[in-house]
């Protein structure tokens, strides 16, 4: 594994019965970057997250994160990988019956039993206002919260171990405009605070063109090609074109998103070109 990159899947392979999800589908995530992944309805987004981080065992290819080998692991091996990221599934899937303080220490009793009140309070409480909401939030359930604040509290679930490394699925699905975009602005600032390196799963073109530093395109069971938006663009998939070209992409585009390209063009200029995977 290439030291700058967090994470490298090769050749892998998911099916569910005849189905074929993923074939021949390979990828790298560099140290540093917001990774963004798209992809059609059916083309395997999630189960590309839950293979990753080893909730869904793949047919066959290698998958290596941080350095180690995910294939294949014991629960005592793929535990002291787990401990050095941090995941926000779409819905947050906090814990229902406990508050949301409850639902950040959770992880934090998992691997550090050691640590008790109050500290365990202080840190919980550190990781609820980092994630952009108030402290008061700390002591309700998340039944009590909208649907915007459950993302944020999921997120600081996420974070409760300092993670190297943050998978975000469908962040700012379920999101107003005005919500969305403040998630994604508390996403990139996290990211350059905590030095994180993000693996960001959505559909949200305004994520895209705001925060993410290179995207993945998954269709034909694979990823089709990786790069920054500007490169994707330059591309003639039929797929790529009506997703980034179609009415939706223009209006992001225009939204804020003309800037992003043009400085991601400054950025590349005279860089690698997009790497294409098919």
């Amino acid at each position: 594994m290439k030291p700058e990159n967090v994470i490298e899947v090769r050749h892998l392979k998911n099916a569910f019965g005849d189905q074929v999800i993923h074939d021949d589908l390979s990828f790298e995530v560099r140290r540093g970057e917001i990774f963004g992944v798209v992809g059609g309805s059916g083309t395997g987004k999630s189960v590309l997250m839950r293979s990753i981080i080893g909730l869904q065992r793949p047919l066959s290819g290698e998958i290596e994160v941080l350095g180690e080998n995910m294939i294949d692991r014991s629960e005592d091996e793929a535990k002291n990988i787990r401990r050095r990221w941090g995941i926000l599934f779409q819905n947050g899937a906090l814990f229902s019956t406990l508050t949301v303080a409850e639902n950040v220490e959770v992880p934090i009793r998992e691997y550090f039993p050691f640590i008790q009140p109050p500290l365990l309070d202080e840190i919980a409480g550190y990781k609820i206002t980092m994630s952009g909401l108030d402290e008061s939030a700390g002591p309700k359930y998340p039944a009590e919260l909208s649907g915007g604040m459950r993302k944020r509290a999921g997120l600081a679930r996420a974070l409760a171990l300092d993670p190297e490394l943050l998978f975000l699925d469908e962040p700012t699905a379920g999101l107003d405009p005005i919500g969305a975009a403040a998630f994604d602005e508390l996403i990139a600032a996290l990211q350059k605070q905590l030095n994180l390196t993000v693996f960001l799963i959505t559909h949200d073109l305004d994520t895209l063109y705001a925060i993410c530093d290179r995207v993945a395109v998954l269709a034909d069971h694979k990823v089709i090609a990786v790069g920054t938006i500007p490169e994707l663009l330059a591309l003639d998939h039929p797929w790529i074109q009506e997703y980034f070209n179609g009415p939706r992409g223009r209006a992001a585009a225009g939204h804020g998103g003309a800037q992003a390209v043009l400085q991601g063009m400054a950025r590349d200029h005279g860089g690698q070109a997009v790497e294409r995977t098919s």
